[in-house]
């Protein structure tokens, strides 16, 4: 079950990541975890209709920054396209900077189960781990 996010597709946390070797590439606007992968094709496949998620950021929380996921039909202008493994993430423009060099995951446990953005351009986040800063 997830719970709602504004664009209303779910629920996502953000990880600051620290200390660990960048196994990323440089340019890598965002790269998708198997589980992220699958769970994408899920979504997909039960409306015809949707092309692939768009990920974004507004402002908003207590730390600044939050990401919004939403279905997405077609590429805006100036979204960056990531295609891996047959599925579309379209990244709005106000988000590449942020998100540029970000591992998307999708994670279950018995509580939860939502997207994870473990993004090392992250300085700070809040508590909850909502909403963070660059």
């Amino acid at each position: 079950m997830m719970s709602a996010v504004a664009g209303g597709l779910g629920r996502a946390t953000v990880r600051a990541v620290k200390g660990r070797k960048r196994l990323i590439p440089q340019r890598a606007a965002l790269v998708l975890t198997q589980a992220a992968v699958e769970k994408i094709q899920g979504i997909v496949s039960e409306k015809p209709e949707i092309n692939g998620l768009r990920v974004g950021v507004k402002t908003r929380g207590c730390n600044g920054l939050t990401y919004t996921l939403d279905y997405a039909t077609e590429k805006g202008k100036f979204d960056e396209e990531v295609v891996q493994d047959g599925v579309r993430v379209f990244v709005d423009s106000k988000a590449q900077l942020s998100l540029l060099g970000t591992e998307m995951d999708y994670v279950q446990n018995k509580l939860s189960s939502e997207f994870v953005f473990n993004n090392p351009n992250v300085k700070g986040t809040c508590g909850c781990g909502e909403s963070f800063n660059v």
